[in-house]
């Protein structure tokens, strides 16, 4: 058993790292990247991927010298193997997310698109009805502007833009008020609806439809990752407080 870190005048043997990452609450970190390890170990890249993962691992870290890399190395604690394999990771990890999911990619799109639908919207919200019904029709009868009115009277965050909302995604707003963007056409105003505390007044101005377009793309594989994920850290992860090993 040797010292495998030493920190100050604190040397840390082998056999005391694991006791140790549990203490601080890392060994479900370490047993993540376990997991992902075991799961790409078996992806290829080609030789000129695997040249463009090195160099932009490379220019990430600005290693741009042997000087560089050597106390990068130092202080990680690595072998030059093994920042070679860490550098090819990320684009190990990719490639398996896309051979194992992407082809459920429309799917998953169609199943998300409600939740992955923007909106822009102007909010009034106040705490008194009367005047949330006395604003209301004062908006209905073209007396005042929304944004002016949401600027004199609303209650939230949103007085500061006028009234103005978003874009968000759909599933960002109160689910009430989502439910009312959602059947609502652009421009439309709805009438005072108390909502908890609030009496709020609502209006569509934008309704943006989701596209799976490369970013979307790439947020529904890394949702079909991170749920694979911790799937696999329910069903295989063990945790045995009592021993030193892992």
């Amino acid at each position: 058993m040797g010292v495998v870190l030493q920190v100050g005048d604190h040397r840390i043997m082998d056999e005391g790292i694991f006791p140790l990452l549990a203490k601080y609450g890392m060994l479900p970190q370490l047993a993540r990247e376990i997991v992902i390890e075991q799961a790409i170990a078996d992806v290829t890249c080609t030789p000129e991927e695997e040249e463009s993962a090195r160099n932009r691992f490379l220019q990430q870290n600005q290693l741009t010298t042997e000087e560089q890399v050597q106390a990068w190395l130092s202080r990680y604690g690595m072998t030059t193997p093994q920042m070679e394999q860490l550098s090819l990771r990320e684009l190990k990890l990719e490639k398996f997310k896309q051979a194992t999911w992407g082809h459920k990619l429309e799917a998953y799109f169609l199943q998300c698109k409600s939740q992955l639908d923007r909106v822009v919207y102007s909010l009034i919200r106040t705490r008194d009805n009367g005047i949330a019904q006395e604003l209301y029709f004062r908006i209905q009868e073209e007396e005042n502007s929304f944004t002016q009115l949401a600027k004199d009277y609303s209650q939230g965050a949103e007085a500061q833009t006028g009234g103005l909302v978003g874009p968000v995604e759909l599933n960002v707003p109160h689910p009430q008020i989502a439910k009312m963007l959602m059947s609502s056409k652009p421009g439309q105003l709805w009438p005072p609806l108390p909502i908890g505390e609030w009496t709020v007044i609502l209006r569509l101005e934008k309704f943006l439809s989701a596209q799976l377009d490369p970013p979307t793309e790439q947020r529904l594989l890394n949702d079909l990752f991170q749920q694979w994920l911790m799937s696999q850290m329910q069903q295989q992860i063990i945790f045995n407080p009592e021993s030193e090993t892992l």
